[in-house]
């Protein structure tokens, strides 16, 4: 048994409300913690990451956005600080285009700009949030919906290492 599948092991005998906790550390999303917790035990990290995706929906993605902060906000923490790391050797010129560009975004879709944004450079993630601002409502819901899935593979994949 590989470390993460003995991490994964050790998560599926978790009592359903620590078991939830600990998904809700991943992604804030509640009925999404609640499926993925009852649908144990996966016994593998890739099986618990299927069962992840499978489990969202849009129904999740405002409950989701709720527990993210903007990319470029210096108030980031913990883990979303980590994913965000390319954008800290950022020029001012780069995290002024992002402040800007974010409040762009939540003006025209109603919340803030998720991107998986592990290992991406600030100037990358400024791109993809200027080219997705050309997206109508409902495509950059399923876009979005799609980052936050990434989001949670690689969250659980660090959470169960």
């Amino acid at each position: 048994m590989s470390p993460a599948d003995a991490r994964v092991a050790r998560f599926d005998a978790l009592p359903a409300p620590d078991a939830e906790a600990a998904l809700r550390e991943v992604c804030t999303a509640p009925r999404w913690a609640r499926e993925v917790a009852a649908g144990r035990p996966y016994g593998s990290l890739e099986k618990l990451q299927a069962a992840a995706d499978a489990a969202l929906t849009g129904a999740d993605l405002d409950d989701a956005l709720a527990g993210h902060p903007r990319i470029g906000d210096r108030a980031a923490e913990g883990t979303a600080r980590r994913e965000q790391a390319g954008v800290a050797g950022a020029s001012a010129a780069v995290l002024e285009a992002l402040a800007t560009g974010n409040r762009a975004y939540e003006e025209r879709f109603g919340h803030v700009y998720l991107v998986c944004a592990q290992g991406r450079s600030a100037e990358d993630l400024l791109a993809t949030l200027r080219s997705r601002l050309g997206n109508d409502p409902a495509e950059e819901r399923l876009v979005a919906l799609g980052e936050l899935a990434a989001i949670n593979r690689l969250r659980l994949g660090r959470a169960l290492r």
